[in-house]
């Protein structure tokens, strides 16, 4: 419409939709200034079973915003980084934790299962500017106390059901208050994220030690999902899925009681049929 203003309406495509020319499509040089600036983070849920429940990570900012408030670990993407290379970067700083390298078997000591979780960019997620986050989740075995580092003053695992209690979270009498940023949903998507995924992959033992009983894999199960299960059934399911668990050979007390068999993780990524989660 002559005298329009605003950007140009190009011409219906094959299928007959209209969309709006963006600069590229005009052949106009890509301007930075005319775009606001915004910035992208890596965040981690990282999960291990401590205690017979299940922990995250996390930290107490030592800087503003949200300062004195607990987070998740994660921080901003470097230039020369793509988004794996600065999640696992944050991991082995935060746990000094590798990244396991799925094609690896067994899996190598010190390693962790990392995959990217999800993106969050609501414009009002940080006071600071526009910051998009990718979330990533990572799994790893029963983990020593962690050590503070980058802008946190300390770090702790904690129970994810006390992280993502209504009324916030605090520790040592201090006041409770709600994770910092989006941190609580991060979480819990998370949370539920590695409890669907147990049911029909494989990630289970992503929890466990390179060699493990089925009691030890039983256990990560019900701190994972918060049930009991009964123990001659789960070891028929898991012993009987292809590709799940092989024996090692050898045996372990560690548990107490009569020496219990050793397993390892197996080839299967799926598993056929699927570890169903009770209904609670």
């Amino acid at each position: 419409m002559p005298g329009r203003s605003g950007p140009a309406i190009d011409g219906a495509d094959e299928g007959g939709v209209y969309r709006q020319e963006d600069d590229y499509d005009r052949g106009m040089p890509y301007d930075p200034s005319a775009y606001p600036p915004f910035a992208v983070t890596v965040d981690l849920v990282v999960l291990t079973v401590r205690r017979h429940s299940l922990c995250a990570l996390a930290v107490r900012r030592g800087e503003s915003p949200f300062q004195g408030r607990w987070a998740l670990p994660g921080g901003f993407v470097r230039p020369d980084e793509d988004l794996t290379q600065a999640a696992a970067r944050e991991l082995s700083e935060e746990t000094g934790l590798r990244v396991h390298d799925p094609d690896v078997v067994p899996a190598q000591d010190n390693g962790a299962h990392l995959e990217q979780l999800a993106t969050y960019g609501d414009p009002k997620r940080d006071p600071r500017m526009r910051v998009v986050s990718v979330a990533h989740l990572a799994l790893a075995p029963d983990l020593p106390a962690p050590k503070a580092g980058g802008d946190a003053n300390s770090a702790r695992w904690a129970p994810v059901e006390e992280l993502l209690r209504q009324d916030g979270y605090g520790r040592d009498g201090e006041q409770a208050a709600p994770l910092a940023f989006d941190h609580a949903q991060i979480l819990a998507d998370g949370v539920e994220r590695a409890r669907s995924k147990i049911e029909y992959s494989s990630l289970a033992t992503a929890f466990c030690p390179t060699e493990f009983t089925v009691g030890e894999l039983r256990r990560v199960y019900e701190a994972v999902w918060g049930v009991a299960l009964d123990p001659r059934n789960f070891h028929r399911k898991v012993t009987g899925t292809p590709g799940f668990l092989v024996p090692t050979g050898g045996t372990t007390t560690r548990q107490g009681g009569r020496p219990a068999q050793l397993f390892r993780a197996g080839g299967a990524t799926l598993l056929n049929p699927p570890m169903l989660r009770p209904e609670v």
